[in-house]
Formats: structure tokens, sequence, C-alpha cells
């Protein structure tokens, strides 16, 4: 018998409101792809992605189908597989905000939340013009050199939800994260912890001190639900390599909004109505 409740993917989708700051990671790190399909399914709306420290083709499914407001990050990509077709749409047209940072930047950010300051340090943004189109970042001189010693300063962030998928959770809820430390990042800097997995298993995380290294505690986790090959078609660390194939395919036809509600089709899934100017 778990020690939790299992909740369903409409469930997890449920539990992300309107206007959350949403945390997601990076695709190496287990993007929550059906969690993402059931955010679409339920309308959700106004979503801030902050996302660490990229997103690849869970943002642009969730910008696509007219989900999100804004997005923080250093890319947003399909990598080999060419542009983010709808995020690029959503900003050529103005529709989604873009606020630029960096890798080191939002992990500090984050950072500043775990430890309970107000900032963190940063130098090498400095005199780019990711900081030049940056308002909430601050330069000043470093109180402990000798002036000028300029020092950029990130201010910390609490995320609303974090959603990330992993392979598995034992039956206390304590859930398997492995090597992918960025996760408890997400995880500490987040008032509300939703997780996707590909199975439960009865052998407790914590029953050794190997196994307990890779876990993320039960205590920060307020939702799981079980969605086998949850990541696809993105890939997941030691259990299945990304579908090339189907990103491929999702690249050809979210070129154009008509293809890619075409694609959301295919999982029945809609769009929300489309302004006439991310139509192209």
């Amino acid at each position: 018998m778990d020690a939790f409740e299992r909740l369903t993917l409409e469930e997890i989708a449920e539990a992300v409101p309107d206007g959350a700051l949403l945390g997601v990671p990076a695709d190496y790190s287990g993007v929550p792809m059906a969690a993402t399909r059931a955010l679409i399914a339920r309308g959700a709306r106004d979503l801030r992605l902050y996302c660490l420290p990229y997103t690849t083709l869970q943002g642009d499914m969730l910008i696509g189908a007219g989900c999100v407001a804004s997005v923080e990050a250093a890319a947003v990509t399909l990598g080999e597989h060419g542009l983010a077709p709808r995020f690029t749409a959503g900003v050529e047209s103005g529709a989604l905000e873009m606020r630029d940072s960096t890798c080191p930047a939002l992990h500090a950010q984050l950072q500043a939340t775990e430890k309970g300051v107000p900032f963190m340090p940063q130098r090498g943004i400095i005199g780019s013009d990711i900081a030049a189109h940056r308002p909430d970042w601050q330069v000043i001189d470093s109180p402990f050199g000798n002036a000028p010693d300029p020092v950029l300063l990130v201010p910390a962030v609490k995320l609303d939800v974090t959603l990330f998928h992993a392979p598995y959770a034992d039956r206390d809820g304590n859930v398997f994260i492995g090597r992918r430390r960025e996760l408890a990042t997400l995880v500490h800097a987040a008032s509300k912890v939703l997780v996707t997995v590909e199975k439960i298993v009865d052998e407790s995380l914590y029953a050794t001190e190997a196994s307990a290294a890779c876990a993320l505690p039960a205590f920060y986790v307020d939702g799981i639900a079980v969605a086998e090959d949850g990541a696809w078609p993105c890939g997941l660390t030691d259990l299945y390599p990304p579908d090339a194939e189907a990103i491929r395919a999702y690249a050809a036809a979210a070129k154009t909004q008509a293809g890619f509600k075409a694609y959301l089709a295919e999982f029945g899934l809609a769009p929300r109505p489309t302004p006439a100017s991310q139509t192209a």
C-alpha cells in the first residue's frame, strides 16, 4: 500500500494554476511531456515558464497551444532539429514575453531562494546585452573590493510550481532523481512540487546510503502521478533515448500554426484560439 495518494495526469494538470510561475527542467533532466499534454488538454493559460536552464519541445508545445504568457530561459530550441517554431512565432508577433537569461543566472536566482537570501552575485554577465535588457538585475561595487569592482546581483526567484518527470518513486513518495541535482534546486525554490514517474517501486530509496544519495525526500513532493513513457518523445536518462523521428515530425509540423494544430489533434488536443498575428 502506498504511503501517498497517487494522482492522475489530469489531477496533476489541475494542480498547476493559471498564471503560475512554473519551473521546468531541460530535456536531459526529465521533461514531463505527458503532464504537458494534460496541461494543454485542460486549457492552462498565462503560465510563466522558468526554465532551468532552457526548454525544448515542452516549452514550444505549451507556447503554441496558447498556455504561456512569458518565458525566462537561456534558450528555447529544438536543438539539432532546429528552431522552436511556435516560440519564434510568439516572440516575433509580440504575443510572448521573453526574459533572456543565462544558465548561471537562472541557477543563481533559485539558489538564492534555497539559501533564504534576496539575491546572488554574478560577474560574467556584466557588459553583455542580456544585462542591459534586465532592469531587475543590478550592478554594484563589491563592498569587499577596491572600487571600482562591479558585481551584478540577480534577485531570488520563488517558483509557484515545479513540475518534472522521474524514473520512479518508492511507496513512501520519495523520488529518484539520480545525478540530476538541478531538480533539487527547482524543488527547493518552489511552493508546490508535482512529479510524474515511470513506476512506483516497493523498496525504499532510503534503504541504503547509495540509493538515499539519489533520492528527493517525500516531504518536498505534493503530488505524484504514474505516466509510463512520460517524457516521450524526449528521452529519460538510462531508460530510453529521445525519439528523434517524432521530434523531427513535430519540428516540421509546427512551422505553421495550422500544422501545429494538426499535430495536437493527433493526441486529441486543441490549442486555445490564436491571434491572427501568430497564424503564419
